[in-house]
């Protein structure tokens, strides 16, 4: 399926895309950055522990483009964001597997918090535009075993903080996005 090449502007601030799996958030995160004139680091979260994985990850790289400089951040989001350049438009991508990947090096939910709440910190001190992306996993079903509702928990509860906590959020569906309003800034 070949996609349309959008023209969106790189907004100042912190960015925060959500939406289901395939809905076009990880596409939409690098046509908001290829809106910059800024140079442009990727932070992937994703670990090749599978052929299907590898195949994955291998495609995205293919659709970035090569002057974008990516780093491996499976755990380690913060330390790899203060690496940075505070000059680069960032993609996080994604908040999804991350908290998976914290989840199965056995971090609690509150170590979880802690090291959003480090991120979060990093993104507000940089000077170029971050761009986080994640899925939402609490639209479906209830999950029907204990370790998916702790999942589906701990990501939901990250998801509202790092969207609290962004100049902008929007929810992708299908390719195309919706604005999400925080109601303390509506209400």
């Amino acid at each position: 399926m070949t996609h349309e090449h959008l023209s969106l502007s790189c907004p100042e601030g912190f960015t925060f895309l959500t939406g289901g799996a395939r809905s076009g958030k990880s596409r939409i995160a690098q046509e908001i950055a290829s809106g910059s004139e800024s140079p442009v680091s990727f932070l992937a979260t994703a670990e090749a522990l599978d052929e299907d994985m590898a195949k994955r990850i291998a495609k995205h790289q293919n659709e970035r483009p090569v002057d974008w400089l990516t780093k491996e951040a499976p755990i380690e989001i913060n330390n790899e964001l203060l690496n940075t350049d505070k000059n680069h438009v960032v993609i996080i991508d994604c908040l999804t597997l991350w908290v998976s990947n914290l989840l199965s090096a056995e971090f609690s939910s509150d170590e979880i918090f802690r090291k959003s709440s480090e991120v979060i910190t990093t993104i507000g001190n940089r000077n170029a535009a971050t761009i986080v992306v994640s899925n939402e996993v609490g639209l479906g079903i209830v999950p029907g075993n204990e370790l998916s509702r702790a999942y589906r928990d701990v990501l939901g509860s990250v998801n509202q903080f790092f969207a609290s906590n962004s100049n902008q959020s929007f929810l992708i569906v299908a390719g195309l996005f919706l604005p999400l309003q925080n109601p303390e800034r509506v209400l």
